[in-house]
C-alpha cells in the first residue's frame, strides 16, 4: 500500500473563493494539497482559511510567517499573529503559480493544526515559504482558499492526499 494517497482533486474556474470540504479524517494525521491558480485581472495573493467540522469557515485564531524570494528585490519577511486567515499560496496571474502544502493533526482535538508551504511563480520570477498555525484545538474538515482582494482567478485545481508515515 502506497504512503501516499490521493483523497481529493477539486477544479474550478472564474472563481474567488472555492471550499474543499469533508477532505480530513482520522486515517491520517500529515495531508498534502498541490494547487495551481492562473489568470486574474490584477494582483492578487491566495489565502486560506480552515473549515470546522460544521462546515464553517475558521476566520479567527492564525498566526503565520512567510519568507518572500523574487529576482528583482530583496527578500522580504513578514510575521502575524491573531489574523483573520493565513498567507499564501501563491499568486493568481496569467503566468500561473504552484504550491506544495502539508498540513498537520486536522483531525486531532488535542493539538494545533498546523501548515506549511511553498510556492513558486514565474511572473516576477519569485518563491515563497509559509509556515502557520490555527491555535484552537478542534476538528478540523477543510480548506478555503480565496483572493485577498475578491478578484476571480480564472483556473484553480487542488489535489488532496493522506500521508502515511510508517514507525
Amino acid at each position: 500500500m502506497s504512503n501516499l494517497r490521493l483523497i481529493n482533486e477539486t477544479t474550478a474556474s472564474s472563481v474567488s473563493s472555492v471550499s474543499i470540504t469533508d477532505v480530513f479524517t482520522t486515517d491520517f494525521d500529515i495531508y498534502k494539497f498541490t494547487t495551481y491558480q492562473e489568470g486574474f485581472s490584477g494582483n492578487t495573493s491566495i489565502e486560506g482559511r480552515f473549515i470546522n467540522s460544521s462546515g464553517s469557515i475558521i476566520t479567527a485564531n492564525y498566526d503565520y510567517a512567510r519568507l518572500l524570494l523574487k529576482a528583482n528585490t530583496s527578500a522580504y519577511e513578514q510575521g502575524v499573529t491573531n489574523n483573520s486567515d493565513f498567507r499564501s499560496f501563491g499568486e493568481a496571474d496569467n503566468m500561473g503559480c504552484n504550491s506544495v502544502s502539508y498540513i498537520f493533526n486536522p483531525m486531532n482535538s488535542s493539538s494545533y493544526t498546523f501548515w506549511l508551504s511553498q510556492d513558486i511563480s514565474a511572473k516576477d520570477s519569485y518563491m515563497m515559504k509559509c509556515i502557520a498555525v490555527l491555535k484552537q484545538t478542534s476538528f478540523v474538515a477543510g480548506l478555503n482558499f480565496f483572493t485577498d482582494n475578491g478578484g476571480t482567478m480564472t483556473k484553480f485545481e487542488c489535489k488532496v492526499y493522506g500521508l502515511r508515515v510508517d514507525s
